[in-house]
């Protein structure tokens, strides 16, 4: 039965004989070789990509993985035909089947969502990948506030999320609530500390816990992270109040999987910089009087970061002028300068800890045996030298090395420059990522895999279900018998959903301030910046409305200003092959053509026919008002920018509140660039981009 869809018919690509003799002006970029498309095997070999090649003669794992044939698929990895299928861009998520065999929907948005927070800029590469996968980060990456925090947000979501649940996993057996597990350990360790054997233990069982994944919920059993008091081990009410998602801190409602530890997570960056605010800015309330009317009706300047967050800025306090402070100008150019390793080390950080989580429980179509069997065999040495080896001789040995690294300083130099004249990437080699987790992916490599999947059998990834309204207030459906914690079920239950008096005390509350008095009552600061906030959205405005004059009078860069706040009547349905763009000011298409032997992306005033040709001589509109196009695998870059700076970017979202439409920039071999503004499903089109062509990615 074939999987359900749209079917989709692209837009074919122009000869550009034909557009050169109708258009003299188009825009046309040059191709360096024609493309083939190579069918997807019906073995289990892996292909090159089908959907181009590449400038290497060694396509990346990445591409063979995406064009094997896969035991179990989704609808996503189904190919009938050569249209490209639209398995619900625009439809409700309950009515999209399942994309990706193996892996649950839910799962693969929470990748797809992240993997647009991290994704800025790529370039194409033709250095060969020692890891066999690419999308890695450049070394000359460049810094960035905004880059620095989403690394620090996949530093939450990753190891600090990981290490509290491993925190409270050891409070629980130290609480001894749940007795037999408990015992069962205190035994292991009893017998092995008699026999002497605590090392080897401990090893095998780590063994066991990588080898046989089943294990690990019997040694280990799972159990909603809110709910376990990290101190007593025992049943705690969330810090949300409600138990409304299983993998987050506080417990906090989702309606889809993962946001609200994604939330989390851009809160925990928020309140580190509202705390690096209010120490900037001198704040000590235990140290301000007990009465002081004007103190209460200026607003709190630290919580300028905590909303400015959400326009990613942080507030500016006040300091002595340059002028007067001659530490300012080089501290802060020191602490700038050492943004970019910290920046590093946090990604490296989140990077390895998202490639041990993928090699221990690893997601389709990466091999499941081989990274765990690896990790496995660097353990087992340990094993046996823990056998051999008694404490008084793994004392001597040890000070035996620390003697020989201290007093052989030439030697090891020497030994060093040996190394790098001879092996130049000795060092790259030992990473853990070249060696004992070579082939194994981080989440960004994963998802870029997952979304070449679709492209390859011409059905596009839909992207990640997104809405307005704020998640059900009501805890998730769990099964309070099969929880392994030492609680009875009106103890879980009472935990896990709000409780009534407190919210009937809440919403009380919430009457009597609207109450008799008619009106709620206002601070001064509030109509202060009430005023200001009116006042600059007004000014918005008309400075946009300048810009519609300018850009017809010749402004490039008023022509890509408009457009960047959508009107109601600009939205509508895009993708998953014309995307609404805007390109030198116009209004128009941008459409993604994969049907024909050379893949390209072109904009057009008109839409391809995307819908399935429902209307006569479509193709010849769309063709006619072409301005460009570019073959796929031509391109060399592929850059995200905002529709306005920054600062006009905080500045328009804080007075209108509407959210500012970004752009695009594509480059391709010979250096031209197109730049896109305006577009809707801006993500969606850069993931296509990236997933279609044969190219090796570089992250910067």
């Amino acid at each position: 039965m074939p999987m359900p869809g749209y079917v989709f018919r692209d837009g074919q690509p122009i000869p550009d004989s034909e557009m050169q003799e109708q258009q003299p002006g188009l825009q046309v970029a040059p191709s360096s070789t024609d493309m083939t498309r190579v069918s997807t095997s019906t073995s289990s070999a892996m292909n090159t990509p089908a959907s181009s090649t590449t400038d290497s003669d060694h396509p990346t794992d990445s591409h063979a993985l995406a064009n094997a044939d896969h035991n179990e698929k989704g609808a996503a990895q189904v190919n009938e035909h050569d249209m490209v299928k639209n398995l619900g861009w625009n439809e409700h998520p309950k009515e999209i089947p399942g994309l990706v065999g193996g892996l649950d929907n839910d799962d693969l948005w929470a990748l797809v969502r992240r993997f647009n927070k991290q994704m800025y800029h790529v370039k194409a590469t033709k250095e060969p990948l020692l890891a066999g996968l690419d999308l890695n980060i450049a070394d000359e990456d460049e810094f960035s506030p905004d880059k620095l925090r989403a690394n620090v947000e996949r530093l939450y979501m990753t190891v600090i999320i990981g290490l509290m649940g491993f925190g409270k996993h050891i409070a629980r057996l130290r609480s001894w609530r749940e007795p037999r597990r408990t015992g069962a350990f205190a035994a292991v360790y009893a017998l092995a500390w008699l026999l002497n054997l605590l090392v080897p233990t401990f090893l095998s069982t780590l063994i066991v816990l990588i080898v046989y994944p089943p294990a690990r919920p019997i040694l280990f059993p799972p159990a909603p992270l809110a709910l376990v008091d990290s101190s007593t081990g025992g049943v705690q009410s969330p810090a949300a109040g409600v138990l409304g998602s299983h993998d987050s801190a506080t417990g906090a409602p989702e309606k889809h999987k993962g946001e609200a530890v994604e939330q989390e997570a851009s809160n925990f960056v928020s309140g580190i910089g509202s705390i690096a605010l209010s120490s900037a800015t001198g704040k000590h309330e235990q140290g301000d009087p007990d009465s002081d009317p004007l103190n209460q009706s200026v607003p709190d300047p630290t919580r300028l970061a905590m909303a400015g967050a959400d326009a990613k800025s942080a507030a500016q306090g006040g300091i002595p002028s340059e002028h007067h402070d001659k530490t300012k100008q080089p501290m802060e150019d020191a602490m700038w300068g050492k943004m970019r390793p910290v920046m590093h080390v946090v990604g490296d950080i989140a990077d390895g800890w998202e490639r041990f989580a993928n090699a221990l429980s690893p997601t389709s179509p990466f091999p499941k045996e081989r990274p765990r069997l690896v990790l496995a065999s660097v353990l087992v040495p340990g094993v046996a030298v823990s056998l051999l080896t008694t404490p008084a001789m793994f004392v001597r040995m040890t000070s035996f090395g620390i003697g020989v690294g201290f007093f052989n300083d030439p030697l090891v130099w020497r030994g060093l420059d040996w190394l790098n004249k001879n092996y130049p990437n000795w060092q790259k080699l030992l990473e853990i990522r070249n060696s004992i987790l070579k082939g194994v992916p981080t989440n960004a490599q994963l998802t870029i895999t997952l979304l070449r999947i679709g492209e390859v059998n011409k059905a596009p990834l839909p992207p990640p279900p997104s809405s307005d309204q704020p998640p059900p207030n009501k805890p998730k459906s769990l099964n309070g018998d099969e929880l392994a914690l030492d609680a009875s079920n009106d103890e879980i239950h009472s935990a896990i959903h709000e409780d009534p008096a407190e919210k009937e005390a809440a919403e009380a509350a919430a009457g009597t301030t609207a109450g008799t008095e008619g009106k709620p009552k206002h601070r001064h600061g509030e109509h202060i910046l009430g005023f200001f906030k009116g006042t600059t959205k007004t000014g918005v405005e008309t400075k946009l409305g300048v810009d519609v004059l300018r850009a017809k009078i010749g402004s490039t860069h008023a022509k890509n200003h408009l457009g960047v706040l959508p009107k109601p009547t600009d939205l509508g349905p895009s993708g998953p092959v014309d995307f609404k763009g805007r390109y030198k000011g116009h209004r128009g298409w941008i459409n993604i053509s994969t049907a024909a032997a050379v893949p390209c992306v072109s904009w057009s005033r008109e839409p391809s026919d995307g819908t399935g040709g429902a209307v006569e001589n479509t193709i010849d509109k769309h063709e006619k008002h072409v301005a460009f196009k570019v073959p796929i695998k031509d391109i060399q870059e592929l850059k995200k920018v905002g529709g306005l700076g920054w600062k006009a970017k905080i500045v328009v979202g804080w007075a209108t509140g509407k959210t500012v439409a970004d752009g695009l920039e594509i480059i391709d071999k010979e250096g031209n660039t197109w730049k896109l503004t305006a577009i809707q499903y801006r993500e969606e089109l850069f993931n296509r981009l990236l997933a279609i062509g044969g190219q090796k990615w570089v992250s910067f």
